[in-house]
């Protein structure tokens, strides 16, 4: 199930399950050639984090691969978050979405009844049309 959770990870790359988050500075920071005084609150864009080229090389295509060892840097790929705050429901969420993977590619034969389907971010991406599949049992 190695591989299978590395594509995940790459499809939460390109497609985050959140958009952002919102923080508060701890201590005066400047950043970018910004001041950011303690107290200050700001946004931090997962969306824009996971495509930069220069930390993701071919940012914009999907390769499992690049979860194999030790995978990103720390906080460059934090679709539950990261740090103390990170999401306490991980590890229940990877099961989840495991299994269902499991259970959908070993029973059925599925596809996609809008194969580009735009997709919304307000503020997580939900495709537009609701993702329309039909399924059919394998027959075996």
């Amino acid at each position: 199930m190695k591989y299978s959770w590395n594509v995940v990870s790459e499809v939460m790359r390109l497609t985050p399950p959140i958009m952002g988050a919102y923080r508060e500075a701890i201590v005066d920071i400047n950043y970018g050639g910004y001041h950011i005084p303690k107290g200050w609150k700001f946004y931090w864009n997962t969306g824009l984090t996971s495509l930069d080229s220069e930390i993701f090389p071919n940012a914009t295509s999907l390769e499992p691969s690049r979860f194999e060892g030790v995978g990103p840097a720390p906080y460059t790929y934090i679709p539950f978050g990261g740090g103390p705050r990170m999401c306490v429901g991980k590890e229940f969420a990877r099961l989840e979405i495991l299994i269902f993977l499991h259970i959908l590619i070993r029973k059925f034969n599925w596809k996609l009844l809008i194969p580009n389907e735009k997709v919304i971010y307000d503020p997580m991406p939900t495709p537009l049309e609701g993702l329309p599949i039909s399924l059919q049992p394998h027959n075996y």
